[in-house]
């Protein structure tokens, strides 16, 4: 991860059409929805945890969690606070990643609204923490809302590319540019059936010259998505987090 992170810091932001960071256009309604799924290791065979998820709207507001519980004990959560109206525009949120002992190895405080990043990560001794202002636009997104942009792909998407910023942790925070492909049709056996669905690549991108050789060194995130009205996502297979752990949720 570092290899990468030595890229994005060196090479300017290439030039897309749409910048990222622009609010995506919105093709669905956004409601209430919860729901679990389930989390296997990344020969997609043993169970290893499992997702929560709750999403409310109240007006133009809305709000998402997702949660990952492991066996082991640690978890991965995220939400986000963001207004919808023919635009998805992100307000705030928060990420957190715990480890065995529920303590937080990283806590991330988001205010996009609000131009702000709080956020401490590490353990002690060598625990690091920063509360400074950052500039983010309003088309920043991350956990729960992904899916939502990748949801509304058909209608951002130009030649079958969508690009959005995002902050993440590496722990620690660092805005950049991720990039979703379309790469074409596979299939999914589930309960012995088939499913035909729709794959995509998600990945950071910088420049055009370098993005081959960042897709090569970064683990990879693949997307396996069924068509309709709206799209359903089926399958992620992709790092759990900066920790690079491979898994499974469908």
């Amino acid at each position: 991860m570092w290899i990468v992170t030595a890229i994005l810091i060196l090479l300017p932001g290439a030039a897309h059409a749409g910048s990222p960071g622009d609010p995506i256009r919105v093709a669905w309604n956004e409601g209430d929805v919860a729901g679990f799924s389930t989390i296997y290791a990344a020969d997609g065979r043993e169970q290893i945890g499992f997702v929560e998820y709750h999403q409310t709207r109240r007006g133009d507001r809305l709000s998402s969690a997702r949660i990952a519980h492991f066996a082991d004990g640690s978890s991965d959560e995220d939400s986000a606070e963001a207004r919808v109206t023919d635009r998805l525009e992100t307000i705030s949120g928060r990420s957190i990643i715990r480890d065995v002992d529920g303590q937080p190895l990283v806590d991330m405080k988001i205010d996009v609204a609000g131009g702000h990043v709080q956020a401490s990560w590490g353990k002690e001794p060598d625990r690091h923490s920063m509360d400074e202002a950052m500039s983010l636009p309003a088309g920043t997104y991350w956990g729960p809302l992904i899916f939502i942009v990748l949801k509304n792909f058909d209608a951002n998407a130009e030649d079958g590319h969508l690009v959005f910023r995002t902050i993440a942790p590496t722990p620690k925070p660092y805005v950049l540019d991720m990039e979703i492909v379309r790469e074409g049709p596979a299939h999914l056996e589930r309960t012995n059936l088939r499913l035909d669905a729709q794959t995509f690549r998600l990945s950071p991108t910088v420049h055009w010259m370098v993005d081959p050789l960042i897709r090569l060194i970064a683990p990879r995130a693949t997307f396996w998505i069924l068509p309709g009205d709206p799209p359903a996502m089926a399958r992620f297979s992709g790092p759990r987090n900066y920790g690079r752990q491979e898994i499974v949720i469908q």
